[in-house]
């Protein structure tokens, strides 16, 4: 049977990043959204102040509602689960089931500086010192990705916004037993996608 799948990338990514795994879906019938947030991927020229976790929950929501999308399977991976935790609170009604992709899972009042690693945490605290508008991605080698894709996602990664989009979420839909709701944890031992959750 197909689904409809809208998967959110993480932070410095955009919907770029699950091209392979979109060809895989649509290639067994699934119909396959990844929409690139606000000042990243391709967007990446529209990064300004201002953007923050608000916007980016935005980013999904409209694209779930102009294409009228019904019965998803929502995932996020990493910072994407700040977003698709939003997602889920404005659209319950239309999400099927969501997926936390090693992702950060946040409870009410939570923001991503308060979940992810030290390390993490004093670089955005440094670009927000300096002023920059977005904090420079880490080292390809850092994502575990393979040898052959590390110089192509060396080019692709963009800044983050950072600061704002550091916000905390708000979210009950959890509790409200609605959503079937799945954790993937596949991340390397030490990784810094920070302390993953049950909702």
């Amino acid at each position: 049977m197909p689904h409809t799948f809208v998967l959110v990338h993480g932070a410095w990514h955009g919907g770029w990043c699950w091209r392979r795994v979109a060809d895989r879906l649509r290639s067994a019938g699934h119909a396959v959204f990844t929409p690139t947030l606000t000042g990243l991927g391709e967007r990446s020229h529209l990064l300004r102040a201002g953007i923050d976790l608000k916007t980016h929950i935005a980013d999904v929501v409209n694209l779930m509602k102009w294409e009228r999308l019904t019965d998803i399977v929502l995932c996020g991976h990493s910072y994407g689960g700040m977003v698709i935790s939003g997602v889920a609170e404005q659209m319950p009604s239309a999400i099927r089931s969501i997926v936390f992709l090693d992702a950060f899972v946040p409870r009410d009042g939570e923001s991503t500086q308060y979940l992810t690693s030290t390390a993490v945490q004093e670089g955005i605290r440094a670009a927000l010192q300096r002023g920059d508008l977005g904090m420079p991605p880490p080292p390809a080698k850092a994502f575990g990705v393979n040898e052959a894709d590390r110089a192509y996602l060396r080019r692709a990664l963009r800044p983050r916004r950072d600061g704002r989009c550091a916000r905390a979420a708000h979210r009950d839909f959890a509790g409200s037993g609605e959503l079937k709701t799945a954790l993937l944890a596949i991340a390397d031992e030490g990784a810094a996608v920070g302390r993953l959750s049950k909702p």
